[in-house]
């Protein structure tokens, strides 16, 4: 329904708006009078009212039940609602009644919770604290090798330790079982006690092989560890026993021994006489004594070396089984630290899975038991060395050590390093002194002495055989003392062989001399060692530089004024000397005519020379190519020089070096 216009133009709008109306838009075009049209509608109205009013009247009785219906329905709602009140009462109580039981309920599981955990603990507890019978038959009756002693040890080690650490509470249940574990206690260590002192007794039987009953201790070692953590007085006592039994055994086998196998040694031993520098005694008169038979074996390691090799850890040397056999200082004494190293580094094992240690403790225990036997090797080392001038042994003996050392590592035991350190104090003051010795020996010796003989001198062979041992040794293990007396050895003995060389007259005499020793050193080295060693190095470097005068030196004889002929031209040459030069070619006619005679002869010759010079026929076929490749340097440049008429005067070279193949021999 329209508001009422509150203006002129509020009515004026209301007017346009109804104007706008279809109906209204109808009627003004069809020109129908409004009065009329309005008091139709009325009538029309009036109609529909009283048929309404007789559609009502003919429905008055369905209306009336329809309210009666109504009414019904009025009150069974009314009901309704009162007992869904009721209801909302009681859900209300019920709401309240469930809040309840739920607090209830997480009470009670909370108690429940603690309950169980409560009941979980002190369970727990009376388990720990209780003493079954079982426990108490299996300490009383079982042997002590029975698995099921092993296991009620091991509860009753638990409870004790429990009960203990529970008394500290002052917790009145700990003394309604501490009496019966006191006594289970004492009666376990009694017979752990009784049975750990057995197995150290089995020790002490003749020929009794003490690594069984160590065995049997280590599978038992749980019983030590009650013992100590129950009664330590106990536990030092079986220590102490098993301390004293084995430090005697050790002692005892390695002096019985030691002194066994120090007979099976070389009777005929190394003197101060034998020294590098000291002259052959073949030469020194027929009623000289010597100590060798053979002196070559004091500086040539020959099959020494392989107790540093495969027979590093060989079985050792049974000295009755071996009565008949001789050895070599190194050799035995490798037998006999190798024994020491086996045993010792079980022996260290041992004790630190038996006893518990580990550490400076361990050590202690260690040094214990093996140092009056370490005391004993020692003294026996510086019993031979003190009279030792075989220096081959005592560096095979200190390399063995090395070797043993870090073997005792690999094996995680350092209780011996201490042991080597005192060794090796001993070997090498006394190795530097013989080695000395022989240094010494080399400079004082006389070559007047000596017979001229072009071959290499035998003292220069003892110091080849000599070096390259110690240098072969010594390539894993570089040791700079041994590498200074090496050095210092290597140039004595270059003096020495210079010293030799100038008791023969001609240069070409010394230089086949030269040649001879460092060749042959250079070989022994280069057989024994690495090719790139730093004494191969320098004599590769002295015998290259002698080869070369060597050949200027017989090729001069022979081929000589051509050879100066040819210094002399080339040097005007450079200088621009063109008359000078010219003077040359009436010379270089009579070179050319006596080398066409004499080549072949001189070729021949030089072969003989060469080959009987030197004993080493590889050396000498070598120098020989040498010299005749030089040759064939000094003929092209020869031939250079030359004017063109000369040249066709002069023999082919391709002819000269079919002629030289023929010396050309294969070793």
């Amino acid at each position: 329904m329209n508001k009422a216009p509150n203006s002129v133009e509020d009515a004026e709008s209301q007017i346009h708006q109804n104007l706008e109306d279809d109906v209204v838009q109808g009627i003004l075009q069809t020109g129908t009078d409004l009065r009329q049209y309005s008091r139709q509608i009325e009538k029309e109205l009036k109609e529909v009212e009283n048929k309404s009013i007789q559609d009502y009247i003919k429905e008055s009785q369905n209306i009336a039940r329809l309210h009666g219906q109504i009414s019904a329905c009025d009150q069974i709602l009314e009901r309704m609602e009162s007992m869904l009140l009721g209801f909302q009462n009681d859900l209300g109580s019920i709401s309240s009644e469930i809040l309840s039981l739920q607090r209830k309920s997480i009470s009670m599981s909370q108690e429940l919770s603690n309950r169980q955990a409560i009941r979980g603990q002190l369970s727990q507890f009376i388990d720990d604290m209780a003493v079954p019978e079982s426990l108490i038959a299996g300490i009383m009756d079982c042997s002590v090798t029975d698995k099921d002693f092993v296991s009620h040890l091991q509860v009753l080690n638990h409870k004790i330790s429990f009960v203990k650490e529970q008394s500290f509470k002052e917790y009145k249940s700990c003394w309604d079982v501490k009496d019966i574990l006191e006594k289970l206690k004492i009666k376990a260590m009694t017979k752990i006690r009784t049975y750990l002192l057995e197995q150290v007794y089995k020790f002490r039987k003749p020929m009794a092989n003490y690594q069984v009953p160590q065995n049997a201790m280590l599978k038992h070692k749980f019983f030590f560890e009650f013992i100590l953590s129950n009664e330590r007085n106990v536990a030092q006592e079986i220590c102490t026993e098993y301390v004293d039994t084995m430090s005697k055994i050790y002692f005892s086998y390695f002096k019985s021994y030691s002194g066994r196998i120090m007979k099976l040694q070389y009777e005929e031993c190394t003197t101060k006489e034998d020294l590098m520098g000291i002259e052959d005694t073949a030469n020194r008169g027929l009623f000289h004594k010597s100590s060798l038979k053979h002196k070559g074996t004091v500086f040539t390691i020959g099959n020494r070396g392989d107790v540093l090799a495969q027979q590093l850890e060989a079985p050792i040397i049974v000295p009755h089984t071996q009565s008949k056999n001789r050895y070599y200082y190194e050799a035995l004494f490798r037998s006999e630290q190798y024994a020491l190293v086996d045993n010792a580094c079980r022996e260290y094992l041992f004790l630190s899975e038996f006893f518990m240690v580990r550490g400076q403790p361990a050590l202690n225990l260690f040094n214990q038991i093996m140092g009056k036997t370490l005391q004993l090797l020692t003294k026996n080392l510086e019993t031979f060395v003190a009279d030792c001038y075989d220096t081959i042994a005592l560096f095979l003996c200190f390399h063995l050590i090395l070797r043993y050392q870090l073997m005792c590592h690999k094996r995680c035991v350092p209780a011996l390093d201490k042991y080597w350190e005192t060794l090796q104090g001993i070997i090498l003051p006394r190795f530097e002194q013989i080695f000395r010795m022989n240094i010494n020996s080399i400079r004082d010796c006389d070559p007047t002495k000596f017979n001229r003989e072009l071959g290499p001198h035998y003292i220069t062979r003892r110091y080849a055989e000599f070096s390259a041992a110690l240098v072969g040794i010594s390539e894993n293990f570089p040791n700079e003392l041994v590498n200074r007396l090496l050095a210092e050895l290597q140039e004595e003995v270059e003096l020495f062989i210079l010293r030799m060389a100038g008791i023969f007259p001609q240069r070409k005499e010394q230089l086949i001399y030269l040649i001879n020793n460092y060749d042959m050193i250079l070989n022994i080295i280069m057989e024994r060692t690495r090719d790139n060693s730093k004494e191969a190095e320098s004599f590769r470097a002295r015998l290259s530089t002698k080869s070369a005068e060597y050949v200027e030196e017989i090729l001069s004889p022979h081929f000589g004024e051509i050879m100066q002929f040819v210094k002399e031209c080339e040097h005007l040459n450079e200088k621009g000397q063109v008359e000078e030069l010219k003077k040359y070619e009436k010379k270089s006619l009579a070179l050319v005519q006596n080398f066409s005679n004499n080549w072949k002869k001189s070729l021949e010759e030089l072969n003989r020379e060469v080959l009987l010079s030197f004993p080493n026929l590889v050396t000498g076929s070598g120098l020989l190519q040498l010299a005749l490749t030089q040759l064939v340097q000094y003929y092209h440049r020869f031939h250079k020089l030359l004017s063109p008429n000369m040249r066709t005067q002069l023999t082919n070279i391709h002819h000269i070096m079919v002629e030289m193949k023929k010396y050309k021999t294969n070793y």
